[in-house]
């Protein structure tokens, strides 16, 4: 892990691979491990910037409270301090829409971006998912409920193939306070017009999510200009753990189609400067 100090906060985060800059932010209940199995996949293109947000992991932040305003200023001042004019960015749940609030207030600093299993920003949970009071009442029981909160987030034949999934709730480090300040940020309220949203933006669901449902995710797309839409099949609200491998291939693919674009105009660009003889051979 590496530091850096941005936006007031000192900001843990893991850098790894070659390439053009990848931001990850992870949801509420995670920290930057929650990438360990999906970051190596992109390693090979992308250099991969896997970060804790405020009150998770290694970062340290002021006590003072925040809401999704302050959390997309740190994911911009992240990518100044580490010397980038701008990067793409991955968001998924809770750092999906921090992701929003980024492109929404630095959109000069987001080159592509990718929003996974996420909600709208701004939208009350209870009239996303009728279930959500169920899931606010098994997050209180934790780590008692460690079990049932995890189908939430993972299918259940993940679960019964991987029962050590349920033991990142159980396991979780924050303090009381911490995990106050952290929940207090979801009913903060939060101006974010997705139409002004410029970046190209794929957005990303799991088929079978228990926690966002997949037509509330995808309704997003509806509003970004030009954005593109995924499902990867059979995995629930963390894809990145479930099938990393599908959702590293979506991602790859959407974040490097102005590259092949780029390549086919170069292309056509050379046949022309030279008589159209790359058409001849």
């Amino acid at each position: 892990m590496e530091n850096v100090e941005a936006n007031g906060t000192q900001i843990a985060f893991k850098r790894s691979g070659k390439g053009p800059p990848l931001l990850l932010l992870h949801g509420a209940e995670a920290d930057h491990s929650m990438f360990d199995a999906f970051g190596p996949l992109l390693a090979d293109d992308f250099t991969v910037i896997a970060y804790d947000q405020r009150d998770s992991g290694g970062t340290r932040n002021p006590s003072a409270s925040y809401g999704f305003e302050e959390l997309a200023d740190d994911a911009a001042a992240l990518i100044a301090a580490l010397g980038y004019k701008r990067a793409h960015v991955f968001g998924t749940s809770f750092g999906g829409v921090i992701a929003q609030a980024l492109a929404s207030r630095h959109p000069e600093r987001i080159d592509r971006l990718v929003l996974s299993s996420t909600f709208r920003a701004g939208a009350a949970l209870p009239s996303i998912n009728p279930d959500f009071p169920r899931f606010a009442e098994l997050r209180s029981r934790l780590p008692a409920s460690a079990r049932e909160f995890a189908e939430y987030f993972f299918t259940r034949d993940y679960l019964a193939a991987h029962p050590e999934a349920s033991s990142i709730f159980a396991g979780n480090t924050r303090t009381d306070e911490q995990k106050a300040r952290r929940g207090a940020v979801i009913p903060r309220p939060i101006p974010v017009d997705l139409g002004r949203i410029t970046a190209p933006t794929l957005v990303l669901a799991g088929a079978e999510d228990r926690l966002i449902p997949p037509a509330h995710t995808l309704s997003l797309a509806r509003e970004i200009t030009n954005a593109k839409t995924v499902i990867i099949p059979a995995v629930g609200h963390v894809a990145t753990r479930q099938d990393p491998a599908a959702v590293a291939a979506a991602v790859k693919t959407f974040l490097q189609e102005d590259k092949s674009q780029r390549q086919i105009t170069e292309e056509d660009d050379h046949g022309r400067s030279s008589g159209g003889s790359r058409h001849a051979l």
